[in-house]
């Protein structure tokens, strides 16, 4: 059995006999098509005779425009599969494209797959990868190493990783980050899943910072700080280990103006030991004389000196050389700079990712929740491609967005808001989001009852996400008819244990050790039931993050018990809620309603004819449109909307720009302003909410959802508008 991915991308031939069209094919439907409209106008037909000249003209307008209508659905579904395989194949591209080398190992070795990158990085092609033995790329002396780690790696199946010299095609060498997994096809065959980036600017780094602090260290060792005292006219009374070109013994009496070169440095020099004096305080401070004509950087530490009486008689100071560790504070900053700007590249990489995948598939899935609910409704045969269009789609996304918060964890770009979470909310929530699932499996779910408050430190979102995953799972990998039992108790001190117990097939002891591997399935490629397995990675980092842990116990034929722990906390201050917030949770409906005025800002025309197809169905909203941010602000200045929806991603300004512009205009301070963006990293939502959006939509769009935040930002308007004293307008 071959991995899924090496053809997701790519459109599965349908079976068929002969030339006989599909039933889903345009032939097939307009058969259909003409046999229901046969059957419907037969009686008419019978009557033919009987009808008048305006009525035969009235029936055959129909039937044409019907046919049209019919026609004009079924090239919508076909441009909107086109479009959906268009974007498989994006996704692939963005594999072989990768800022890592990514590639596939047989069980002896041998390369099966590899991407662009990884044949850039060994200064080849990829065709001529193929079938080549790994290790022929691996430095002779680092070769035990990699043995070493492919042992451990087939042993315990837990992801290993090293560091080692890899040479090219034309036998230079790299440095390389080997990292790599284990994985099953075909029952007992394996393969190795190896990534590989390249670390030469790294070690060299390394490198140079080793030297630095081994000179560093050098010269602590072989150097010893300059000791004094003086007396209150500055002349020295005892010198130890001064400077070179100074002699100690004939130092005794004098000041700096007669031992440094520059009457510069005597300055500085003179006026800090006096203000030691005066003040009565020591001091510590940096001082840079030139010595035989170079300039030094010391460490200055200085103190007054007290006779008995505690009267002030002179000054004692130690003076450090520090002009080497001055300099490796400054490649460090260099080097720490350079780190910084690599974690912005992929912080960005990873926005710019979901943005490019986001928006294509806003288009496809807007449009076909349109075509699902449009009228006419869709014929049996469009729903079901309507249907598969959707499934796909949602399954798409989803994916791209489990991959996404993996790479977000892995890069350590992961940023958690903990707070006291009330457990029981937290449930409720989750029960809500998994109920539908588990009744079209016919799958029991039990949920504790909490007598009293149970509060823990989490991260409310992310908590949300772990227990949902476990849930989730619960349900798709359970029996037919199954149970799913929620339960949590006290564990260790101070924390609380959460349980997610199953009926289904449970996990044998081998398959239990590669649970927590990224996009190991064990064994369920195969199966009907999707998934990516990434969910129960992502979930073990945030719990870890969130300071707990998380484990299994499982018994085959018997079913599964998922738990974690997490901190136990106390019950939060109750916040006042006004009556006003309390008001805007209110959602009125749209009949009978009076004329509100929506504005859009947006570039792409796509997102543009999604949303105005979907306020096309809603009489009592205006639309008004702006191509960027610019024309967006002009626009609310001049016609004052209720709501404002915002892309983040416009020419010119961009839309954080404009709504604090628009915020920091009383005319339109007080209308709220959505955010709808492809950008859909939680760092990119918590940016946006920090900048002041009312609500931080994502694309692509989920009708219900965009429609009940519109709603809700509607109604604040008005809540807002009633309470603000208005201008009579010109």
């Amino acid at each position: 059995m071959t991995d899924k991915r090496e053809h997701a991308g790519a459109p599965q031939a349908s079976s068929s006999k002969g030339d006989a069209p599909s039933a889903s094919s345009p032939e097939a439907i307009r058969r259909q098509a003409e046999a229901r409209l046969l059957n419907k106008v037969a009686p008419l037909l019978e009557n033919l005779e009987s009808l008048s000249l305006e009525q035969t003209r009235e029936m055959l307008h129909e039937l044409q425009v019907h046919q049209i209508e019919l026609e004009m659905q079924n090239e919508e579904l076909r441009d909107a599969q086109v479009a959906l395989d268009l974007e498989r194949a994006r996704y692939f591209d963005l594999y072989d494209l990768a800022p890592v080398g990514y590639c596939t190992l047989s069980e002896t070795g041998l390369i099966k797959q590899a991407n662009l990158t990884v044949a850039s990085l060994l200064g080849t092609t990829r065709s001529e990868l193929l079938k080549q033995r790994w290790t022929q790329f691996i430095h002779k002396e680092d070769a035990d190493l990699y043995y070493l780690q492919r042992k451990k790696l087939l042993e315990s199946g837990e992801p290993q990783s090293c560091e080692l010299r890899m040479i090219k095609k034309d036998g230079t060498s790299f440095w390389g980050h080997w990292a790599a997994t284990v994985s099953f096809i075909a029952g007992s065959q394996l393969e190795l899943r190896v990534v590989l980036s390249d670390i030469t600017e790294l070690k060299q780094a390394e490198a140079a910072l080793r030297l630095s602090n081994d000179r560093f260290e050098l010269a602590v060792k072989a150097s010893q700080a300059v000791l004094w005292q003086q007396d209150l006219d500055l002349r020295f009374t005892w010198l130890h280990n001064p400077a070179p070109g100074i002699d100690s013994s004939d130092a005794v009496g004098k000041r700096e103006a007669d031992l440094l070169e520059r009457a510069e440095d005597v300055a500085v020099i003179e006026g800090l030991k006096r203000e030691v004096i005066r003040s009565g305080v020591g001091l510590r401070a940096e001082f840079f004389p030139q010595i035989q004509g170079v300039v030094h950087c010391f460490e200055l530490l200085m103190e007054p000196l007290r006779d008995a009486g505690g009267l002030i008689t002179g000054l004692t100071g130690a003076a450090s050389d520090i002009t080497e560790r001055k300099r490796i504070e400054q490649e460090l900053i260099k080097i720490n700079a350079v780190a910084d700007k690599a974690n912005r590249a992929k912080s960005e990489f990873l926005s710019s990712m979901s943005h490019e995948l986001r928006t294509p598939l806003n288009a496809i899935l807007g449009f076909a929740q349109l075509i699902e609910a449009g009228s006419p409704p869709p014929t049996p045969s469009q729903k079901r491609n309507v249907d598969y269009i959707l499934k796909a789609g949602w399954y798409l996304l989803a994916l791209v967005d489990e991959i996404l918060d993996l790479a977000v964890v892995e890069s350590g770009a992961f940023s958690l808001s903990m707070e006291a979470v009330s457990l029981d909310e937290v449930m409720r929530e989750c029960q809500a989001m998994v109920e539908q699932q588990a009744q079209t499996r016919g799958i029991s779910m039990s949920f504790p009852h909490f007598a009293a408050p149970c509060h823990i430190n989490a991260d409310r979102n992310r908590l949300k996400q772990v227990l949902s995953n476990l849930l989730s799972n619960a349900i798709k990998y359970n029996r037919p008819e199954g149970a799913v039992m929620v339960d949590c108790a006290p564990s260790t001190a101070g924390r609380i244990r959460i349980t997610v117990a199953d009926t289904g097939d449970g996990l044998s002891a081998d398959k239990l050790a590669q649970l927590f591997q990224s996009f190991n399935r064990l064994g369920k490629e195969a199966g009907t039931v999707q998934g990516t397995g990434i969910g129960l990675v992502v979930s073990k980092r945030i719990v870890e993050m969130m300071g707990g842990e998380i484990g299994v116990q499982s018994t085959v034929g018997k079913g599964s018990v998922f738990w974690f722990e997490l901190n136990l906390t106390t019950d939060p201050t109750p916040v006042a809620v006004t009556a006003q917030a309390l008001a805007v949770t209110s959602v009125p409906g749209h009949i009978d309603m009076p004329l509100r005025t929506l504005l859009y800002v947006e570039d792409n025309p796509a997102n543009m004819a999604l949303v105005e197809a979907i306020i096309s169905n809603r009489p009592d909203i205006r639309l008004l449109t702006a191509t960027d941010g610019d024309i967006g602000v002009q626009i609310a200045r001049t016609e004052l909307p209720d709501v404002i929806l915002m892309d983040i991603h416009l020419p010119g300004i961009s839309g954080i720009d404009a709504m604090k512009i628009l915020a920091e205009d009383p005319a339109t301070a007080r209308i709220p302003v959505l955010a709808l963006s492809a950008n859909a990293i939680a760092s990119d939502i918590e940016y946006g909410l920090g900048a002041g959006f009312f609500r931080y939509l994502t694309k692509p769009i989920k009708i219900d959802e965009f429609l009940h935040a519109m709603d809700i930002a509607l109604q604040f308007s008005l809540a807002s508008a009633s309470s603000t004293p208005q201008k009579e307008q010109p």
